[in-house]
């Protein structure tokens, strides 16, 4: 294999399963650590089992919701709705929080961050083409629709803080937006541009430059906070 070939065969790398199941395990573990989800999961499974949903299937949420189709239509998927609730179910309720714990390690949960946002390219590309089937060369409804696909959990976090009984309007990312959901606006109006064939690339290159970008960067990232956490903890050691 040459080296030009690997951007043409990591555009057809499948999803399913390992990505996608990346993508429920970062996406689940993020809802545990928020705030009280924990206290949700014990009083009330179903509310918790629902924010879940939303946290894995919130951009297919949304995009639905903007082209007019049923939003519920993620449930047909069957077999990614059994996969995302078994690893709900594991993070949340396994013996000894196994699960979460393992998946905590570092350097497993950069190998899961990392193939996370390489699902986020490929909804971004989904959402953009799904838009241009409805909508030809409207060049703002592709944006939007591949932006909500691809950090759509974000973008409805306060509808699924509500069904958890949070209310925080100050979270609103339309208001100040998550290094996440800022990427995935910019990853949107790129490959819309490259889709129009007002960009000079082959999507291919594009697809794996903007990915290559976004694991880095989210590696880098994680590497940063873990470097904050060790220096605080240190200080505080000198201190006592």
């Amino acid at each position: 294999m040459e080296l030009w070939q690997v951007p043409l065969l990591f555009s057809r790398l499948p999803m399913f399963p390992f990505f996608d199941l990346a993508h429920y395990v970062a996406s689940v573990m993020a809802l545990k650590e928020q705030r009280g989800a924990v206290e949700v999961s014990v009083r009330s499974p179903v509310a918790c089992w629902f924010s879940a949903m939303l946290y894995c299937f919130g951009g297919s949420v949304l995009s639905s919701l903007m082209l007019a189709e049923p939003p519920v239509a993620f449930l047909a998927k069957g077999t990614n709705i059994i996969l995302a609730s078994s690893v709900w179910y594991l993070v949340f309720y396994c013996p000894e929080d196994i699960f979460y714990r393992c998946f905590a390690f570092l350097p497993l949960r950069l190998l899961v961050a990392g193939m996370k946002e390489v699902t986020r390219t490929w909804k971004i590309t989904a959402g953009i083409a799904h838009a241009d089937s409805h909508f030809k060369d409207a060049w703002l409804v592709m944006v939007a629709v591949g932006w909500a696909r691809g950090a759509g959990g974000g973008l409805i976090s306060n509808f699924e803080q509500l069904v958890r009984g949070v209310w925080k309007p100050e979270t609103n990312e339309l208001l100040k937006m998550s290094y996440p959901v800022k990427v995935t606006l910019i990853g949107a109006v790129l490959f819309t541009l490259q889709h129009s064939q007002y960009l000079p690339i082959a999507r291919h290159n594009l697809v794996f430059l903007y990915t290559v970008f976004l694991v880095v960067s989210k590696a880098e990232m994680m590497w940063r906070r873990v470097g904050l956490c060790l220096s605080s903890s240190l200080m505080s050691e000198k201190n006592k």
